[in-house]
């Protein structure tokens, strides 16, 4: 294309710089125009249009109903140049009386319900503002606040709201925008009533103080918040923190011993058809062993039953466990960042927001006031024009009715404005009786007072502050705790002690039996007296270990390297498959391998020792690692690894066989108790190593196994007896030759 068929200014610009700016444009578009609520009244752009576009429409709360599709149509053809369906999603939170703690639109039809199903289509639902919008949108008309051109230059919109109602804090809100996010939890707006009165009176007031007035979060769908209140006290002061917020839940006595648990109230911004799906689903899997079933009963209330396993289980050890499992408790975040009045977005504590609320209403009522004394210096201005025409009528009618230009001459004669002419002009043959001199004589003292009235009130700081101290009062009568909608339905609670609960409360206890094969590939099979020889492998692959655990059980796992691995039975694979890779359960190195393998018992003592020689008892305890990584016990020599793992308990002494087949007993209480570490010398050998060692009792004599189903008993052992770090006498006649006990 030839040079002059470009039109406008070519210019050569980094791309980085070029991304970088349309980038942060579109940053500070998503922050300003769809995410932050404003600090003044608590609403998004979406919303605020909403609401305007409504009130233009006439949808008051007196007043009937009009189909959502025109509220949409006439939003998004004036002020929102957006998709429908995500203004109808708006709208529909809007009315929703499980999302806004006080709804600001008033709705008939399906918006939605509490198990998470959508609102009907747009087309068949109606709306009209509620109460509360009423009061949020109160003076839009009397230049109480600014106006804006609207995207297309056609119309105007409000920049913000009046908003007599302290919406912010009262609904909250919650949005994610580029690089920053807020999250602002719903109030009781009869404690934010007081909180702002106590503020109007002691503006240097601590936020701290506040917080005792504003003790928590009030969620429309109830619940109990067992949040401490130093906490709730600090998140407030910060402007940053979180409530833990639970269920509330009772005990139903059904006879015979037996209950159940109702729940009926669920956490806020919580599907209860999600929530039931969840603990069905931990039900399947069995990871709720005190619960036997659960039921939704729920009409227009909510009404959860679970029931418990026996008659026997603890109710509170039960909702213990569902706290923790399910969302029946969740912690509900507090970021308290909004846009301030200059449309900075900037993270507010609670005195800050308020503080925010209080000035605008302030500025409100100023801009209200001088309206209205403007309207008022008009009518005295066109009812004295009146007065004159009740003092001069025959010469006003003459005027009219002779002059060529009665209104000059009106002017010229008794020195009036152009608004008291045009206004003398205009009036009705019947405005001419006497009585209604009398009615303008009365009106004009009236707004004589109210214009002195208006004048003190735009003079005096202390005058303005009273009654915006009386607007709040008026907004907590209306909506305040002693009204059905403003009663506290979120419980204040205190933070729950731990409970601590056992490890078979959480799993359904099994019997299984763990196999693990050569190769490492570990399962856990239903059922004890399992034959690991008829169990399937992979190919080249077969049976190593075998344990009967149960499902509650930990199982220990020792390795050459010296260190211990604990892995919960229950997260083991079943056994239809061939199970999983033990190495992907815990961090055993790849140039090590599996020792032992065998479920943790209380009270256990074991055995480790090294292919060198050295080992010690350790406690049960001891071996039982909170990590992947392990617990490392037994430290090998350089060039020895660990190579016994057997029980300690139940036997006097100890069987000691080397690499060079020579056999050593020593007596178990000549081996010490240690934690972590070398170990003492068991045996002494020229050549090889430790190969295997069993604890057992003298008086039963020394037992190992002969082919696959032969045992022998040796009872004179009298020979192999010896002081700990012996070298030992060579294996009795028949021992095996793998140097193996079993």
């Amino acid at each position: 294309m030839p040079a002059t068929a470009l039109s406008g200014e070519v210019r050569n610009v980094d791309f980085a710089d070029a991304l970088g700016e349309r980038y942060l444009s579109y940053a500070l578009s998503t922050i300003m125009s769809r995410s932050l609520p404003d600090v003044r009244d608590g609403l998004k752009p979406v919303h605020r249009r909403i609401l305007h576009a409504m009130q233009q429409l006439r949808l008051d709360p007196g007043l009937g109903y009009k189909k959502c599709a025109r509220v949409v149509g006439d939003v998004i053809g004036k002020f929102h140049p957006h998709g429908e369906l995500a203004v109808y999603d708006a709208l529909v939170r809007l009315a929703q009386d499980f999302s806004q703690r006080y709804p600001l639109i008033d709705g008939q039809g399906n918006f939605g319900n509490l198990d998470g199903d959508n609102a009907a289509a747009m087309r068949y639902t109606e709306s009209r503002l509620s109460p509360v919008a009423q009061e949020m949108l109160d003076g839009i008309d009397e230049d109480a606040v600014n106006f804006r051109p609207t995207y297309d230059g056609e119309d105007r919109e409000p920049v913000v709201l009046p908003a007599r109602f302290p919406n912010l804090l009262a609904n909250g809100a919650a949005g994610i925008a580029v690089g920053m996010a807020t999250s602002i939890p719903p109030h009781n707006v009869g404690e934010l009533c007081a909180a702002l009165l106590h503020l109007i009176a002691n503006p240097a007031c601590a936020a701290g103080e506040l917080a005792e007035l504003v003790p928590g979060p009030d969620f429309p769908t109830g619940g109990v918040l067992v949040e401490p209140s130093d906490s709730i006290c600090q998140a407030y002061e910060t402007g940053r923190g979180s409530f833990r917020l639970r269920a509330r839940w009772a005990t139903e006595t059904l006879g015979h011993g037996l209950y159940q648990i109702v729940v009926t109230e669920v956490p806020f911004q919580v599907q209860k058809g999600r929530l039931i799906e969840k603990i069905a689903s931990l039900l399947e899997e069995k990871k709720l062993p005190l619960l036997a079933d659960v039921r939704d009963e729920s009409a227009e209330d909510v009404r959860l039953v679970l029931e418990p396993k026996t008659r026997n289980v603890d109710a509170e050890m039960l909702m213990e466990q569902l706290f923790r499992l399910t969302e029946l408790e969740t912690r509900v975040p507090l970021n308290l960042n909004v846009l301030d009045p200059f449309g900075v977005p900037r993270v507010m504590n609670l005195k800050e927001a308020l503080q925010a609320f209080l000035d605008h209403r302030r500025t409100v009522l100023q801009r209200q006031s001088r309206h209205r004394l403007a309207a008022v210096a008009r009518r005295i201005q066109i009812l004295r024009g009146q007065i004159i025409v009740y003092v001069n009528l025959d010469e006003v009618i003459r005027i009219i009715r002779e002059g060529d230009d009665p209104k000059a001459e009106m002017i010229a004669r008794w020195e009036l404005t152009e608004v008291q002419a045009e206004a003398i002009l205009d009036m009705r043959l019947r405005a001419l009786r006497r009585l209604e001199e009398i009615e303008i004589r009365k009106e004009l003292a009236t707004l004589a007072t109210e214009e002195e009235q208006l004048a003190r009130l735009l003079s005096s700081e202390k005058k303005q502050w009273r009654t915006v101290a009386k607007e709040v009062s008026e907004i907590a009568a209306e909506f305040g705790s002693g009204t059905p909608l403003g009663r506290r339905r979120t419980e204040l609670a205190a933070a729950p002690e731990p409970v601590e609960i056992p490890a078979e409360a959480l799993v359904e206890r099994e019997a299984v039996t763990v196999l693990c094969s050569e190769k490492g590939w570990i399962r856990a099979v239903k059922g004890h007296n399992v034959s690991a020889a008829e169990q399937k492998y992979k190919e080249g692959d077969g049976p190593r270990f075998v344990a009967a655990a149960e499902t509650t059980d930990r199982l220990i796992v020792f390795g050459t390297n010296g260190r211990f691995y604990t892995i919960g039975v229950d997260r083991l694979p079943g056994g239809r498959g061939h199970g999983e890779p033990l190495r992907l359960m815990i961090d055993l190195p790849n140039e090590h391998d599996v020792v032992a393998m065998f479920p943790y018992r209380p009270g256990m003592e074991l055995l480790v020792a090294a292919t060198d020689g050295r080992g010690f008892v350790v406690d049960g305890e001891e071996a039982v690692a909170q990590t992947r990584a392990g617990k490392q016990v037994l430290t090998p020599a350089e060039g020895a690894v660990g190579r016994v793992c057997v029980r300690a308990e139940g036997g006097d002494a100890v069987a000691l066989i080397g690499d060079n087949r020579r056999l050593l007993i020593v007596k178990l209480d000549d081996i010490p108790l240690m934690t972590r570490g070398r170990g003492v010398i068991l045996q002494r050998y020229k050549s090889g190593g430790l190969a295997d060692c069993k604890v057992f009792r003298l008086a039963d004599g020394l037992s190992w196994r002969q082919g696959e189903s032969r045992t022998r008993t040796e009872t004179n052992l009298v020979p192999w007896l010896g002081a700990r770090g012996g070298a030992g006498r060579f294996v009795p006649a028949g021992f095996p030759r793998a140097n193996r006990f079993s």
